[in-house]
């Protein structure tokens, strides 16, 4: 025990440590990165994000999302959801990471839902939106909308998939218990501050990832996953999919570079599981809520796994 409490504060630091002196011996190349980085979250992730994430606060503190949501609560019932899941996935499927984990934790703080209700709700609100996967990956990437649309849909229908068979199979909560927090504050300003500082933050975490990507990749730090995926497709798509592993919008548009066979399906995968990057920045949500993280990663990855499946179906 004692062994597994030093390696979880010494592997961490060591791993900053190296990340830090790369940037100090190598500026030229990883602030290059980081720029890189926060372009890809100006271009790709803020014209999508923030103005949901307006209007997600909004509804929420008002009180409106979950009075919208008790008509549904017969159908969300059915699968052992509390009412608030539809309203969740709705705002997940339009705006993306992390909205939609943004939007759980609302729930959890005002008193809504569960700490039960949000880990299953984890597993169904952790969705990309049609803005980045089909304008960012599909059109500017891969350069097929059409792919995009696949995308889209495998992407949607795996998320769905496994998080309803986990919820179907999962006692139902009840509420009775459940405190609602009375609304404080200013709606407006604190709606506004609270989108600000979500949106700034998820730029905070791609241009970090991406130049840990960079750096883990030119130290061969990946190169364990490199090999892995190159049982299944060329090398160059085995890189790109090791990057996007750490951060996914940087995997999706190596893989594109790449432009092997099985392009389409990897970057759904990648999509769906969400890198490292989109992890650590739902989690920073989902963790608040009191879901588990070795749940909510391997969740993903049974989703990420099913996206991928199905795009081989789609893609034949």
């Amino acid at each position: 025990m004692k062994l597994i409490r030093v390696l979880k504060f010494a592997v961490p630091a060591t791993l900053l440590t190296m990340i830090a002196g790369a940037i100090i011996i190598y500026p030229e190349r990883y602030i290059s990165s980081c720029l890189q980085g926060f372009a890809m979250w100006a271009e790709c992730v803020l014209p999508s994000l923030f103005p949901f994430m307006v209007i997600t606060l909004i509804m929420i503190k008002s009180g409106f999302a979950e009075k919208a949501s008790l008509p549904l609560k017969k159908v969300t019932g059915l699968f052992n959801l509390p009412p608030a899941a539809a309203v969740c996935f709705i705002i997940s499927i339009c705006s993306g990471y992390p909205a939609g984990s943004k939007c759980v934790l609302e729930f959890f703080e005002n008193g809504s839902i569960s700490a039960k209700d949000a880990k299953k709700l984890s597993a169904l609100c952790s969705t990309s939106g049609p803005l980045f996967i089909i304008g960012s990956v599909g059109v500017k990437m891969l350069g097929d909308k059409s792919a995009g649309w696949k995308i889209l849909l495998a992407h949607f229908l795996s998320v769905l998939i496994i998080a309803l068979i986990i919820s179907f199979f999962s006692k139902k909560d009840g509420d009775a218990d459940l405190k609602r927090a009375p609304v404080k504050g200013n709606l407006l300003y604190d709606s506004f501050y609270g989108a600000v500082v979500s949106v700034a933050v998820a730029g905070g975490f791609i241009a970090f990832f991406a130049v840990t990507a960079q750096i883990l990749s030119d130290f061969n730090f990946l190169i364990a996953f490199e090999k892995l995926f190159a049982l299944f497709t060329d090398e160059r798509s085995a890189r790109a999919v090791s990057l996007g592993l750490v951060e996914v919008t940087v995997g999706c548009r190596t893989l594109s570079a790449a432009g092997g066979s099985l392009s389409v399906p990897l970057a759904g995968f990648l999509i769906t599981f969400g890198g490292a990057s989109i992890l650590m920045q739902q989690y920073a949500y989902f963790g608040k809520a009191g879901v588990p993280p070795l749940y909510f990663v391997g969740v993903k990855l049974a989703q990420a796994t099913a996206c991928f499946l199905l795009l081989l179906l789609i893609c034949a």
